[in-house]
């Protein structure tokens, strides 16, 4: 199946074949990965030739085609699956605006169904739905809240497949001065509530301000912006950290840091993200993500920032590209999403390419480079999206956005977005975003339960030139996933490939803060958790990453959910109340509801 120019893993292959290879009406693939990328390169490069005439075509594909092909460069699910295909619908991640009567309810269920058809992943806040027990001014009736409404929003996304290869994608937001918030915060006490959906709790300033004097503070009515009651700001943080301890949800975004650092805050106000949290949105509004494989750009233990540069360059390129080329689902979207313009330059392998280098994942050292890297990444990808700017006119909302102060063009109102990346690391063959390693050996599920088992290549070669590889050895890092308790592997190995739950809460904290320093939309990051973590423990990653400046938290305690994506054999048993993984960053390699 694959072509001998490209280095797929056999798990790479199995993945393509499984979700992106295209197939005839009886199931067949009728597509080698080479012909995947090649569709996929054609498709962009036909917007090129449209802005710089159709001489450019054949170069532009070829180097898009190369992109892929040598594994440095991936665009998100969509964009690999539909790309010159009749459905045509490239975008990841879409918000979408939920109004307060049962008509504007159903539509934004109407638009969620027809995006997950597609492809897509949907965000919401559900903010501004007055809460349970509220007057209907229509029928004399009570109101049955937002929590009620969500359960409609996921039943509908469990019966829709989406494109016929994987389940929708729902994040689900409440402003923590909603009267039903503490609802919200409970809901996924119940084994199997809310499956399609990760849940965060919107958290304002205000409240953190509260939250450090140790005061209530009001609830308001969406309704009619009426105080609704008062509750205690230090209960209700602490009521997130025991239900995420519990149940991996919910998470918490930063709300108000979030609208205040939006290049295109005249605009609109930010009220929501796509399902995984690394990408605010508008409503209505969409976006392309793509991920540069760290893995693919260190030579001798260096970083080649030559071949950085290119693939920053290429890549701001070709994810603009992709907005002319796609198809959208409602003008709606296509109306906001022409207007801002925005992608999301990331990156995925930054395990790999620190240990490469060999810089211990939790370590200062490691915080300096990731820095470094993202701060070149924006860089040049502001150069890029300025000269795109300068030739094919500036994003239609420019004016007004904080580009404009220092900037005389800017094609894109934001650039860059570090995502969990999911399945196209396993193609890339390459770690998930910016987690550390989850083990050196795992078990991995995918789609719909498949089992993928999975050793790290850099520790096979590490191992078989120090000389202590044996199969034995494999077999053991297998049960154990870390190398923590294996007496004979060197130290220094040990930490140098150390694993995701081996690091301090704190480090996981301090690399999301370090990528978010240099990033214009947000960092998805799982803050790994052993089993045996406290609900103190939460309290406190949530606060550090409020004090470190990240824009959001997701915390993932290991075997808090009967049914997680990646394992190891030798772990305590799952809580038994435990219902379905947290899906964001590599805890899970693929999100649950949402690979992009």
């Amino acid at each position: 199946m694959a072509n001998a120019e490209i280095k797929l893993t056999e798990n790479a292959l199995r993945v393509l074949e499984k979700r992106y290879l295209a197939k005839d009406g009886e199931g067949r693939v009728v597509e080698t990965p080479e012909e995947l990328f090649r569709r996929v390169a054609r498709t962009v490069a036909e917007v090129d030739a449209k802005y710089d005439g159709d001489a450019v075509r054949t170069g532009r594909e070829d180097v898009y085609f190369d992109m892929m092909t040598s594994l440095k460069f991936m665009p998100n699910s969509p964009t690999l699956m539909n790309a010159g295909t009749r459905l045509g619908q490239l975008s990841a991640c879409f918000v979408i605006p939920v109004k307060d009567s049962i008509k504007e309810i159903f539509d934004a269920v109407s638009t969620m169904a027809t995006i997950h058809q597609t492809g897509g992943g949907t965000g919401f806040s559900f903010s501004r739905l007055r809460p349970k027990n509220d007057i209907v001014g229509s029928t004399g009736g009570v109101a049955s809240g937002p929590v009620s409404f969500m359960k409609i929003f996921d039943q509908s996304t469990e019966v829709i497949k989406q494109g016929g290869r994987r389940r929708g994608a729902n994040m689900g937001i409440l402003r923590v001065d909603h009267p039903d918030i503490m609802e919200f915060i409970e809901a996924k006490i119940e084994e199997g509530a809310f499956r399609n959906f990760n849940l965060s709790v919107a958290v304002t300033d205000d409240f953190m301000e509260m939250l450090k004097k140790d005061e209530e503070y009001d609830l308001i009515n969406p309704r009619n912006g009426i105080r609704a009651g008062r509750l205690s700001a230090r209960s209700v943080w602490r009521r997130i950290a025991e239900m995420a301890w519990l149940t991996g949800d919910p998470g918490v975004i930063f709300i108000d840091r979030i609208n205040r650092l939006h290049p295109a805050s005249h605009v609109g106000e930010i009220e929501a993200t796509n399902p995984c949290g690394e990408q605010p949105l508008l409503p209505y509004e969409s976006c392309n993500l793509g991920s540069i494989n760290l893995k693919q750009v260190v030579k001798e233990e260096k970083i080649d920032w030559d071949e950085l540069v290119r693939l920053v360059k290429e890549g701001v390129q070709f994810l603009d590209g992709i907005i002319d080329a796609n198809r959208y689902p409602l003008p709606e979207i296509q109306k906001i999403t022409y207007a801002d313009r925005k992608i999301g330059l990331g990156v995925m392998g930054l395990a790999e390419m620190l240990i490469m280098m060999g810089i211990p994942y939790a370590s200062e050292e490691a915080l300096n480079t990731a820095e470094e890297v993202m701060k070149r990444i924006s860089e040049e990808a502001i150069k890029k999206s300025v000269e795109l700017g300068k030739s094919r006119g500036s994003f239609p909302n420019f004016k007004g956005s904080k580009w404009e102060k220092g900037l005389e063009a800017m094609r894109n109102a934001t650039v860059t977005t570090v995502a969990p990346t999911g399945t196209i690391s396993i193609i890339a063959g390459a770690s998930s975003g910016i987690e550390p390693l989850f083990a050196v050996s795992f078990i991995r599920k995918v789609m719909e339960g498949t089992e993928l088992l999975e050793v790290n290549d850099l520790f096979i070669s590490r191992a078989r030139q120090d000389g202590f590889y044996s199969e034995d050895l494999a077999r053991e890092i297998a049960r154990k996933g870390s190398l923590k308790d294996i007496k004979d592997v060197p130290d220094d190995v040990k930490d140098l490939f150390v694993t995701a739950l081996d690091i301090e809460p704190s480090w996981h904290v301090k690399m999301q803060a370090a990528f978010q320093k240099y990033t214009d939309n947000a960092v998805s990051k799982t803050i790994n958790l052993p089993n045996d973590a406290t609900e103190d423990d939460v309290e406190n990653v949530n606060g550090l990453a409020y004090d470190f400046g990240c824009k959001g938290i997701t915390v993932f305690r290991y075997g808090s959910r009967r049914e997680q994506v990646l394992s190891v054999e030798e772990m305590p048993e799952m809580k038994k109340e435990a219902g379905f993984l947290k899906a964001t960053g590599e805890y899970i390699g693929e999100c649950k509801i949402c690979s992009v």
